[in-house]
């Protein structure tokens, strides 16, 4: 397995690590509830350094971005980032990501005449979105793979911001949401203080030199601990996104999906310039969509689990689980799933199939 710059600090934690996505991770430090509580109502701090990080730079770049991604990068401007996907001709999925437009960086070598890029791509999916991207570049763009280098820290929170501020010159309350900045942090420079999130609590997330990863880590933990801070793995990750409806891929979305399919239509630009997949969209969007995503609250004492199948109130099977857990924060077992188009709004009956018999669920509001 791979490792993180962070990996022997877990194990000084008492970490329990698994493989995910071909890395050595956190699943969690001391409980699951306990972790997605402390995010909920104080701070965590995860490492996601396994993520993946490409820059593309020089002439062409705003052109190969736009083009293999589904959203509309000629809005950002240079500080703003957007979530997007890696749309295949068929419709399906790549990977979904996050979209950086970078300011002017000597050290990153892009200039104020072009526009220079950073895609932020799940770990499991490295090696395949930089050939896909790659497989797309006729359009004389730089690419840097630069994620064996980069650390990522994800402190998210009510008081991430209350806990960081000591320990940067920025305004972090000035960030918006969905933008970055470059600055000093814990006395480590170039860092991007990046304000997005995948836990629905707010937050901060941390682009580094991953020389610096485990300074700042620990700096993050000493000024945290009086506000409640703790480390948070991979476990509590799983089900704060769950309760907040955000998608994970290799469950949620896939390639087998469409964004339309998976309500990231707002993520998909059919109005826009030419992307791979627009043709195969538009028409899906005019013919109708034949399922969609949906979350569902189960009235049982069980969780749902991925691959189980979704039934009608009257026995039919009309789609599949592709998410599921017991959500701390709210105290039943939900999940999300695709369903037959006409059994998604919210207040429909459903029935989760366990085989020897059937758990009662109900649509919710994503």
């Amino acid at each position: 397995m791979q490792t993180t710059p962070l990996t022997e600090t877990h194990r000084l934690l008492d970490a329990k690590l698994v493989n995910f996505a071909g890395f050595e991770m956190p699943l969690s430090y001391t409980s699951l509830r306990e972790e997605h509580q402390a995010v909920r109502e104080a701070a965590g701090i995860f490492d996601v350094s396994h993520m993946g990080e490409f820059i593309v730079r020089g002439g062409g770049a705003q052109e190969l971005v736009q083009y293999v991604t589904s959203n509309d990068v000629g809005r950002l401007s240079e500080g703003q980032a957007q979530y997007s996907c890696l749309p295949r001709p068929g419709g399906g999925i790549v990977d979904d990501l996050l979209v950086y437009r970078l300011p002017p960086s000597p050290r990153m070598g892009t200039t104020s005449d072009q526009p220079s890029y950073m895609l932020v791509v799940n770990a499991s999916n490295i090696q395949k979105d930089w050939d896909w991207i790659n497989s797309h570049n006729t359009f004389g763009a730089e690419l840097l793979d630069i994620s064996d280098h980069t650390a990522l820290l994800a402190v998210q929170g009510p008081k991430a911001a209350e806990i960081l501020q000591p320990l940067t010159d920025t305004d972090l309350a000035a960030i918006p949401y969905y933008s970055f900045v470059r600055g000093n942090l814990a006395g480590i420079d170039n860092v991007i203080i990046s304000a997005t999130g995948y836990t629905g609590s707010g937050g901060f997330e941390l682009y580094l030199d991953a020389d610096h990863a485990e300074k700042a880590w620990k700096a993050i933990l000493q000024a945290g601990k009086p506000h409640g801070l703790v480390p948070a793995g991979l476990g509590a990750r799983d089900t704060l996104r769950l309760e907040k409806g955000y998608c994970l891929y290799g469950n949620d979305i896939d390639d087998t999906t469409t964004p339309l399919e998976a309500g990231l239509g707002w993520i998909t630009k059919l109005q826009g310039d030419d992307f791979v997949g627009k043709d195969h969209l538009v028409r899906q969007k005019q013919e109708g969509i034949s399922r969609r995503l949906v979350a569902f609250r189960v009235h049982d004492r069980r969780a749902p689990r991925h691959g189980y199948p979704i039934l009608s109130e009257s026995g039919e099977t009309i789609g599949t689980v592709t998410s599921g857990t017991h959500a701390p924060s709210l105290d039943y077992p939900m999940g999300l799933g695709y369903v037959a188009t006409g059994h998604h709004q919210p207040g429909t009956r459903l029935q989760i199939d366990l085989g020897r018999k059937t758990m009662p669920a109900e649509v919710i509001k994503l």
